[in-house]
């Protein structure tokens, strides 16, 4: 709901204030001081931060966003590099169609782009994998096109600003309204990052710092004391769970043999181990027909839990030792031990794996 009219609306010159002291040092952010003595922000490192953001905390993409920075200095170079490797270095960081998208995104702009992003929110929707909030986001923090940026942190700051009533998801609207009407024509990209910071650092999900917050004086939750149980939000839809099996065929030399995924679908192109279709009626084959290879195989000790966005799943695993002698079959292929860090074997397979041989998918430092 609105405010009553005795209260003070929220300023973004105060929150950029706030902003200017307090702002996060993040590896693909240009701060405040820096953009105050011209330094513009790289559209090419605002756009890989992004999408590898999507879904996922800043502490996580941290080292990733380092070492594709390192590896791939510049949209040219990762245009230029195979895919397999992309999906390899993106390995563990999740959501994985995001990897698939990203190298699309490369390639379109560097051949037909000349490597050059678009400026506006409008132009950049028409790229792979940039939605309206990335395209809003990458618009405002490069450019400063003065986009309403609208992640989980600014729902909640807005939320509770404005002490709004109606549960999420149904309360977007509003929120998106809201933030577009307070988003300044100067310093849009500041503004939006420090709403991401207000977020994350002040008024966080559980015990908001609200006394240190610089808008509390025009928020309507922090006055009527009930602050953290915004946003609202409706019932949580049960989530369904399937099962499955894996197997883990290990080579007397000590190599795993893995397949890869369908290009399309969950976890598309991604490196695996062999296994059943996963799904809510599964049934533990005593023939082991879903096994690649005809093997004495052996249940380990504890399942293998995970959780998707849509559905959990539990996989049974299974091992067996195998020959060194027998091929790989086809559309699998046997990877060394030292090699099995490197392959692009998601966060589910490398648990798979890691029950299996404790230790094999980690890389050494």
């Amino acid at each position: 709901m609105i405010p009553p009219r005795h209260t003070p609306s929220p300023s973004p010159s105060d929150l950029l204030a706030w902003y200017d002291r307090h702002a996060r040092r993040l590896p693909w952010r240009t701060g405040p001081r820096e953009r105050a003595a011209g330094v513009k922000p790289d559209p090419y490192r605002v756009w890989l931060s992004e999408i590898m953001l999507q879904q996922t905390n800043v502490t996580t993409v941290k080292p990733y966003y380092e070492a594709f920075l390192d590896r791939w200095p510049r949209v040219a170079d990762l245009a230029a590099a195979p895919v397999d490797d992309v999906m390899r270095a993106w390995a563990g960081l999740g959501y994985y169609s995001r990897a698939r998208n990203l190298k699309a995104c490369a390639d379109q702009v560097a051949g037909e782009l000349a490597g050059v992003f678009p400026s506006s929110a409008l132009g950049l929707r028409e790229l792979p994998g940039i939605g309206d909030y990335t395209a809003a986001a990458i618009a405002a923090i490069a450019y400063d096109e003065p986009a309403a940026v609208v992640d989980g942190n600014v729902e909640r700051v807005i939320a509770r600003v404005f002490r709004i009533e109606t549960p999420l998801p149904a309360a977007k609207k509003e929120i998106r309204r809201l933030q577009a009407e307070l988003t300044p024509e100067k310093r849009a990209g500041d503004y939006a990052q420090a709403m991401m910071d207000l977020g994350a650092t002040i008024c966080t999900p559980k015990k908001p710092a609200c006394s240190l917050c610089p808008w509390n004086g025009a928020c309507a939750a922090y006055r009527a004391g009930d602050a953290e149980t915004f946003p609202r939000r409706g019932a949580k839809a049960v989530r369904p769970e399937r099962r499955g099996a894996a197997y883990v065929a290990v080579r007397e030399d000590g190599a795993v043999l893995l397949r890869k995924r369908p290009e399309r679908g969950l976890l598309g192109g991604m490196a695996e181990v062999p296994g059943s279709e996963w799904s809510e009626g599964f049934l533990i084959d005593k023939r082991h027909s879903a096994a690649p290879i005809e093997a004495g195989w052996q249940r380990t000790s504890v399942p293998v839990n995970h959780v998707f966005t849509h559905f959990g799943l539990t996989l049974d695993v299974f091992t067996a030792s195998i020959d060194n002698a027998l091929a790989a079959p086809e559309g699998h292929w046997w990877s060394a031990r030292h090699d099995l860090p490197h392959e692009a074997l998601p966060s589910v397979m490398k648990k798979v794996v890691e029950a299996a041989l404790p230790g094999a998918t980690r890389k050494k430092k």
